[in-house]
């Protein structure tokens, strides 16, 4: 049964994925903003849906360090794993120079993560500041790139797709994403629970890897419609609302208490210096391009990092 909830999970969160997209890109044609944008916002909470329902789920059953877990190796496997696999199936390029403050704002939500943890508990507070900066960024995201379009004289193609039915498409597709992703979790989590290994190991790898997956469809449908700001701008996105919106909501609903230390030594570190390796590969801002052997990279780090986890 294991294995059928996998292959079920994986399924449901392609479908999904294409689904989000379609939305997506129709309601930034709608509103005149810019793809990047949708993919920062609409496209990342969807796709970062499935953390929250498990990070939530997961503080009610008094296991923090799932949650955590869940939150910090979703974002190793966003850049190591879904983006190095991206691109090492088709390069990926970033000319949107508006990237470049999007990484910061992904690098400040990593920052605080690390303080905030670093008295081993994020409290109601803490929340409170990580959705307060996720807000304020929203805003900016927006208003910023209208402004810019408006200045620019930006051409926006006309959807075929109605309001209407873009909304209803993205409503559908978080739905999936969220059944998609508790099927595979569930699968997966069966299969792990029977290895022995700790909540840590499993939120940061198993389950971590199932709620990452919406990502991974959502990325390579983004890279098969040419949808190449979604595509980066979905990863980073995802990552800004996995800490800011899902630890935040999280910890507004019950405190968490980190008990395993070494995710505060080294798997947040791991995440942060995949980001700055991202920043590295993005270079230059302005016409840059993260190629296959770049995403091999990225891939190779993720590998090696879940074998450290299970030796």
């Amino acid at each position: 049964m294991a294995v059928f909830w996998l292959l079920i999970g994986f399924v449901i969160l392609f479908l999904s994925g294409d689904w989000l997209i379609k939305g997506s890109v129709a309601l930034s044609r709608h509103f005149k903003i810019s793809t990047l944008v949708i993919g920062l916002t609409v496209v990342a909470f969807g796709t970062s849906a499935p953390e929250l329902f498990v990070s939530v789920q997961a503080a009610f059953d008094g296991i923090p360090d799932l949650a955590i877990g869940n939150i910090v190796g979703s974002n190793i496997a966003n850049i190591g794993l879904i983006l190095g696999l991206v691109s090492i199936v088709m390069p990926i390029s970033t000319k949107n120079k508006a990237i470049w403050f999007d990484w910061t704002i992904m690098a400040v939500a990593t920052l605080l993560l690390i303080m905030f943890v670093y008295n081993g508990t994020i409290c109601f507070f803490e929340g409170l500041i990580f959705i307060t900066i996720l807000l304020l960024y929203l805003v900016w995201s927006v208003f910023h790139t209208r402004r810019k379009s408006m200045q620019n004289n930006e051409l926006f193609l006309v959807s075929e797709i109605s309001i209407f039915k873009s909304v209803l498409l993205i409503i559908f597709s978080v739905v999936g994403l969220y059944f998609g992703a508790e099927w595979l979790v569930k699968g997966a989590t069966s299969l792990a629970f029977s290895w022995g290994v700790s909540d840590r190991v499993i939120g940061i790898s198993i389950v971590a890897f199932g709620t990452s997956v919406p990502e991974l469809a959502t990325s390579l449908m983004a890279l098969v419609r040419k949808e190449n700001d979604i595509s980066v701008g979905n990863i980073i996105g995802s990552n800004i609302f996995n800490i800011m919106a899902v630890l935040g909501v999280t910890s507004l609903i019950n405190p968490l208490e980190v008990k395993d230390f070494a995710m505060l030594v080294q798997d947040i570190f791991v995440s942060m210096a995949l980001g700055v390796l991202l920043l590295l590969f993005m270079l230059p801002l302005s016409n840059g391009m993260i190629s296959r052997w770049k995403g091999a990279i990225l891939f190779i780090c993720y590998i090696i990092y879940i074998y450290v986890l299970y030796i």
